[in-house]
């Protein structure tokens, strides 16, 4: 019989020397008062994860709300919480259940069906712009783009007119884009080309290749990494991540997913960046502390003063 699967959270690293910020965490997805993921028989509160992530020096966090629900929240907490700023969009696979366009699956067999969102396409962009333009401490348009893992044609096109509809909502208020890109990463180009990129652009949990690197960093865009260059598989992600000035570098988490090595598979928080700027300061053979300092500079240059 197989050992049931470890879901317990993993314990937290040992504390960084010097502050850092986690570039994109959905806290909405862990936090029980939330309604959210549930990583654990116990899942701590929003007021823990932000104690426990400050004991390592994880001190500020880019809270992402990238459906209504998430967004309405994400509002809501970045205004009662100073370690936190926000960002929100509707996230490229939320695009088609408000689109009433069905999913299709990689494999070509029917996949699960999700349900569609009574709410319109235009109705929805609509809310998030003006959370977006109603609170401040809202600095990042994000996460939108283009994910065509479970996407037919109909899918790809409206997911291409909606992240149209947010390049031009952050040009228009003058926020950074985070941008989510899975099997995509031409067509994601093609549209930052084609209408011009924000002056503040990020690419969140990058996933391309060398190549791709060294082409967002002459465009003058950011790369986020994710405890996904920590796997053992990432050989391309860790060549990647030398493309990258440090000064273009930034680190997340995409919490509760995609935990840092050796804990992949169990529930992600923002403690955990602290994690996965260990091993990204070992890979570039940079002192940990000025990794850190570096990155947090970065990240205020990008979204202001928390």
């Amino acid at each position: 019989m197989a050992r049931p699967r470890d879901r317990s959270w993993p314990p937290a690293p040992e504390p960084l020397p010097h502050p850092l910020v986690d570039d994109h965490t959905h806290l909405d997805h862990a936090a029980p008062e939330a309604g959210g993921f549930d990583g654990g028989p116990e899942p701590p509160t929003l007021v823990e994860q932000l104690e426990r992530a400050a004991s390592v020096g994880v001190t500020r966090m880019v809270q992402i709300g990238c459906d209504l629900p998430a967004a309405r929240w994400t509002d809501r907490v970045v205004r009662e919480h100073p370690q936190l700023l926000g960002g929100v969009a509707l996230h490229p696979n939320e695009v088609p259940l408000h689109a009433g366009v069905r999913e299709v699956a990689p494999d070509g067999l029917e996949p699960a069906p999700r349900e569609h969102h009574a709410v319109a396409l235009d109705e929805a962009m609509a809310e998030v712009a003006a959370i977006a333009a109603g609170n401040d401490r809202i600095r990042v348009v994000g996460e939108t783009g283009l994910d065509f893992f479970r996407a037919g044609d109909e899918g790809r096109r409206v997911q291409r007119e909606a992240f149209r509809a947010h390049v031009a909502l952050a040009k228009e208020l003058g926020l950074a884009l985070q941008i989510h890109d899975r099997d995509a990463h031409d067509d994601v180009l093609a549209v930052l080309r084609s209408d011009g990129a924000p002056e503040r652009t990020v690419f969140h949990c990058f996933s391309g290749d060398a190549a791709l690197a060294r082409e967002c960093v002459a465009a003058g865009w950011y790369l986020s990494f994710a405890g996904t260059v920590t796997f053992g598989g990432s050989r391309a992600l860790r060549e990647a991540l030398h493309e990258v000035p440090l000064d273009r570098l930034l680190l997340e988490t995409d919490a509760p997913y995609l935990t840092p090595h050796p804990y992949r598979g169990r529930p992600n928080a923002p403690y955990l960046a602290a994690a996965t700027a260990r091993a990204v300061a070992a890979e570039l053979d940079v002192d940990l502390a000025d990794l850190c300092a570096t990155v947090s500079r970065t990240a205020e240059e990008l979204y202001g003063p928390w």
